[in-house]
């Protein structure tokens, strides 16, 4: 009896705990089927599906009349999942070092593949960009390793193609992927540290119009972070399209005629812009040496960059609105319709030239051997010259002594005439819509006790006058002031966007004509600053640009400037004098302006010699002008 007393409790007490463990395993397949199922359903969705953002292709970039300057084309590029790469350290390393080798790129150091995952990671499943542009034959051998390359990925991304490369490089720009160290501010602005962005040209200042609406992919994938199905796509929206103003047939035959200037005059950097002066639109923008923005387009090589950054004629630099030079005697339009509004001079006020001039020491004023001498461009000088004869013959003495005074003549003086060149835009970004513009500099008292803790001193003024000494100004700089003679009055910020639209070619923004100020100076002033400007081409030191069919108005200028050689060595001529940037500014037609233009040769001798050439290719191309120059005759044109 005890006996079955023992073995019934014991059948029991297994009973009890059999139906206990079944209870708790009934009540744990409740919670894990019907209480917690959603959690664990959402837990496995996470690891299966990806919500993978789509690029959007940038908008379209065409010139005033719809011609495409760039466009996007499909490229191949490999991305890394970092989530998807192999947990033990030397088969992940493995992976990496096969990607290294098949793109020709290290794993370790700088701009190698562990740099790029530690910078541009945001997510273990967010890819990462590692190189784009991939040679079509290293796709398809991505893709055909991929069951050995876990977490390795190929994509198809719209790249860049600048349909005229080094033609319009300086004017669009380039995109490339978003700086390192300006990651943190992209993304504040709703970026990701993949995406390419416009760093240079109008591809920067337009970001926001070309940069477009990304869209996104719900996708299934495997272990690998492989894609295995597409379960839905949201398209992306491309980017707005922008219109310049620029005349791509303009552009390019401004390009030949600045190529060929510089060849003659032996310059190895040059620029010639045109612009509408009825309303500032840049019509074409030139500088030279230029580079090719394709190469900047998926990424450029190291190699690539030094060769390009380290050339010392600088082509990555937009010379037309961040190179710095003396103006020369194109600047002389400032004191000519300063001294007139000042009434310093009038029209019929006369200096005399002899050449030379003799500026007494003030503190031996008595004494000629203490006298500093100033010079005209022309030895024997040019007589007595008006405003309108001295703008003709660009007479250095008139400048001298209306701009600095001279023994009882009173003149501008160094504070008006630093007013007036600032009201003609020197000294200050035209505001044109590139980047990496330059302020220019328009030196006064104060500026030089600064910088070289020396007074201002009245042959300070007498250089200024003449675009020369502490004066700097980028050619787009000289171009907008001639813009403000050539229209009356009026300084506009130079125009390169004409108008912003959507994929359908529907307008989205128009950009009207932006006057930053009016010069509000007399009518009759201005005309006869225009009228010596019409001088210099019939009879003065542009004699050579006189087109029968077209009546021009322009300014010559030679710069000396400190130039050295490769060596560090300062360049002299034979007779010591110091090297000459050439410079040419001009309008047309004389009544009715249209066009009007800027020509620059750094190191090209005389303006009337070299840039004035030029300026005439590119006019008689605007115009349609096939009959060739004038021959070559005796002229006082040979020094300006």
């Amino acid at each position: 009896m005890k006996a079955d007393r023992t073995v019934r409790w014991r059948l029991l007490s297994f009973q009890a705990v059999a139906l206990t463990a079944l209870a708790i395993l009934v009540l744990k397949l409740w919670s894990l089927q019907v209480v917690s199922s959603e959690d664990y359903q959402a837990a496995a969705d996470s690891n299966r599906f990806r919500l993978v953002p789509v690029d959007a292709p940038r908008g379209i970039i065409y010139d005033r009349y719809g011609e495409m300057l760039v466009r996007n084309v499909p490229s191949f590029a490999v991305s890394i999942v970092p989530a998807g790469l192999p947990e033990e350290p030397s088969e992940r390393q493995r992976v990496l070092e096969r990607v290294g080798e098949l793109l020709d790129m290290p794993v370790e150091g700088e701009e190698g593949i562990e740099q790029r995952l530690a910078e541009r990671t945001i997510s273990p499943f967010a890819s990462v960009r590692i190189a784009s542009k991939v040679d079509r034959q290293v796709a398809f051998i991505v893709e055909e390793e991929s069951l050995s390359l876990p977490g390795v990925a190929m994509e198809i991304e719209p790249l860049r193609q600048y349909l005229y490369g080094p033609l319009t490089s300086h004017i669009l720009g380039y995109v490339g992927m978003i700086p390192s160290q300006q990651i943190d501010d992209y993304a504040s602005a709703g970026y990701d540290p993949n995406d390419r962005v416009g760093l240079t040209g109008i591809e920067l200042t337009q970001e926001t119009a070309l940069r477009g609406v990304k869209g996104s992919k719900h996708v299934e994938v495997d272990a690998f972070e492989r894609q295995e199905a597409v379960i839905a796509l949201e398209e992306p929206l491309q980017g707005q399209n922008v219109h310049l103003t620029l005349d791509l047939d303009l552009q390019a035959a401004t390009e030949e005629a600045l190529r060929e200037g510089m060849r003659m005059a032996g310059s190895q950097v040059g620029v010639a812009i045109a612009m509408d002066p009825r309303d500032g639109q840049v019509l074409s923008m030139v500088s030279l040496p230029s580079y090719d923005a394709n190469m900047f387009s998926g990424g450029i090589s190291h190699q690539d960059y030094a060769m390009l950054s380290g050339d010392r004629h600088r082509p990555l630099v937009n010379h037309a609105i961040s190179g710095l030079y003396p103006p020369g005697s194109t600047y002389k339009i400032v004191p000519a319709l300063a001294a007139l509004e000042e009434g310093v001079v009038d029209k019929n006020t006369t200096v005399t030239c002899h050449g030379t001039l003799l500026l007494p020491n003030k503190f031996f004023p008595d004494d000629p051997e203490q006298a500093q001498t100033f010079f005209c461009w022309l030895d024997r000088g040019h007589g007595s010259q008006n405003v309108v004869g001295a703008l003709q013959h660009s007479c250095d003495i008139y400048f001298y002594t209306v701009a600095g005074g001279y023994k009882d003549f009173s003149g501008l003086g160094s504070e008006r005439l630093a007013h007036y060149s600032e009201v003609f835009g020197f000294g200050a970004p035209t505001g044109v819509e590139l980047s990496g513009e330059a302020e220019g500099l328009v030196p006064d008292d104060r500026w030089k006790r600064q910088t070289y803790g020396e007074n201002w001193v009245t042959g300070d003024t007498y250089n200024a006058a003449i675009g020369q000494g502490y004066v700097l100004a980028t050619p787009l700089q000289v171009l907008n002031a001639t813009v403000a003679v050539a229209n009356g009055g009026t300084l506009y910020r130079p125009q390169l966007v004409y108008e912003v639209t959507d994929g359908q070619g529907s307008p989205v923004r128009s950009f009207e004509p932006a006057p930053i100020w009016d010069l509000e100076a007399d009518a009759e002033h201005i005309e006869y600053v225009r009228e010596g400007m019409r001088e210099v081409v019939t009879g003065g030191t542009a004699w050579l640009l006189s087109l029968p069919e077209v009546p021009v108005a322009g300014k010559t200028g030679t710069a000396e400037y400190p130039g050295v050689d490769e060596e560090g060595n300062l360049l002299l001529d034979e007779e010591g004098n110091l090297p000459t940037h050439a410079w040419f500014t001009a309008f047309a037609p004389y009544e009715q302006p249209e066009i009007a233009l800027v020509v620059f040769l750094e190191g090209g001798g005389e303006g009337s010699q070299t840039a004035v050439p030029v300026a005439g290719q590119i006019l008689r191309h605007y115009f349609g002008i096939a009959e060739p120059l004038p021959e070559e005759g005796e002229s006082e044109a040979g020094a300006e």
